[in-house]
């Protein structure tokens, strides 16, 4: 297995105020493809203004909306906290607290969060073998301590099968290990997910608001674990980690059901019509979820610039060469890319 050096500071998408200034393009004028985030969000109602007056409170049910969401069992705590992100950042310092330090499998390519948080705590980060994501010889899992999967990976949208994860929860939990899945874009893969075991020793789920919903700006999700592990973390977080009206929004987008139907419905729609849009300009997707496709291209780069001198944002990555687009807001952010990589296609840039 291969170490990797995760101490750098990850770069994200979404970074249009960057691009505002490298490109002298006004932020109106651009097209964000950048990030794997709805483009047409859950649409946020007005909040009672005694939410902003009072102290976020924990009884206020919100436990049983994420469990009734997620599908989890009632042995499952399910911990609500500002984006998944800040679960990613305090786990190291529980799993040292509880076990002490030891050594971390994280997916590359992948979400590089997850190596940071444990390369930063002091935890070795490797690379999980290609050549074991789909193989029945579990003995490398008996090297590490904690195994971080995303389900579906991003930026490679790869996906396993719950069977193997499940087989790597057992392998590990008999060693006090930990599985870590994030499960941030896993809607759109029904029965990809973990939530009928969520509440098993050493089994720790993440939920994510920000993309499927389009709350990325509100920092809301979800951690499903055992109750000891959730109240460790919950303790490593601090008293109201997550505000008062992030924890009503919350309640209110995961009790919509008919909101996530339909959603999850036009999606499913957009995924195939970017497929099909990225084929004819002669960018097969490698693969992708339904918030956004990857191509391998040994020019990421240069149609990466190609785009942003035309006001498009798309996301390049470099181990290996690629870019990822996300879905367009409407109709004419669609015309937009087509034309954009039809011309770059008569260029010879995307060949």
């Amino acid at each position: 297995m291969t170490r990797f050096d995760f101490s750098a500071t990850p770069e994200h998408g979404g970074q249009l105020q960057a691009a505002v200034r490298r490109w002298n393009i006004p932020r109106a004028h651009w097209l964000d493809l950048s990030t794997g985030i709805n483009p047409v969000p859950w649409p946020v109602p007005d909040i009672p203004p005694e939410v902003w007056h009072r102290l976020p409170e924990q009884d206020d049910g919100l436990e049983e909306i994420i469990r009734a969401w997620a599908g989890a069992p009632d042995s499952a705590c399910c911990l609500p906290v500002a984006g998944s992100q800040a679960a990613i950042m305090a786990l190291p310092a529980v799993r040292a607290r509880l076990h002490g330090r030891g050594r971390v499998a994280v997916p590359v390519p992948g979400y590089r969060e997850h190596g940071h948080a444990w390369s930063r705590a002091g935890f070795e980060v490797i690379g999980i073998p290609q050549d074991v994501l789909e193989q029945e010889d579990l003995s490398w899992l008996d090297s590490v301590d904690v195994v971080v999967w995303i389900q579906p990976n991003n930026p490679t949208g790869q996906i396993l099968a719950p069977a193997l994860l499940r087989a790597w929860h057992q392998r590990l939990q008999a060693r006090a290990g930990w599985l870590i899945v994030d499960e941030a874009f896993i809607e759109g893969a029904p029965g990809f997910g973990l939530e009928p075991w969520a509440g098993g020793r050493g089994l720790i789920l993440l939920r994510s608001l920000g993309k499927f919903f389009g709350l990325a700006g509100i920092r809301a999700g979800a951690v499903l674990a055992e109750a000891g592990l959730a109240n460790q973390l919950a303790c490593e977080l601090g008293a109201w980690s997550v505000s008062g009206p992030t924890r009503y929004l919350m309640g209110k987008a995961l009790a919509d059901t008919g909101w996530q139907v339909d959603a999850r419905a036009r999606l499913q729609t957009e995924r195939l019509r970017m497929e099909g849009l990225l084929k004819c300009a002669g960018l097969p997707s490698a693969g992708g979820t339904l918030l956004f496709q990857t191509v391998l291209h040994e020019r990421a780069v240069d149609i990466e610039v190609g785009l942003a001198r035309r006001g498009i944002l798309v996301r390049s990555f470099d181990h290996p060469s690629a870019l990822r687009f996300g879905l367009p807001p409407d109709e004419l952010g669609w015309q937009r890319l087509s034309a954009a990589l039809s011309e770059l296609q008569r260029l010879n840039i995307s060949h």
